[in-house]
């Protein structure tokens, strides 16, 4: 459910990113987004929505235990890794 709603998010950011029309669509806007042009607006809230979802994502994973922070080491590693 979780990865289903994320995935929803990516490909709507990455449909913003890579779809020319509709970059061309919001580049024909000639007012301005806090001082800047709406163009330029429109990368940088779609690079915000990517880097939010990504760390909510990772935020939940977190929180569920999921991630795969400890690293086992091989005999040869703890032994000082001498050969």
């Amino acid at each position: 459910m979780i990865d289903t709603a994320f995935g929803i998010v990516y490909g709507a950011t990455l449909l913003a990113a890579l779809f020319p029309p509709l970059y061309l669509a919001a580049s024909g806007i000639r007012g301005g987004f806090l001082g800047m042009p709406f163009s330029i607006a429109y990368w940088i809230l779609d690079a915000l929505v990517i880097g939010l979802a990504l760390w909510a994502k990772y935020a939940i994973e977190d929180v569920r235990g999921e991630l795969d922070e400890e690293i086992e080491l091989g005999a040869a590693a703890t032994a000082g890794g001498a050969a």
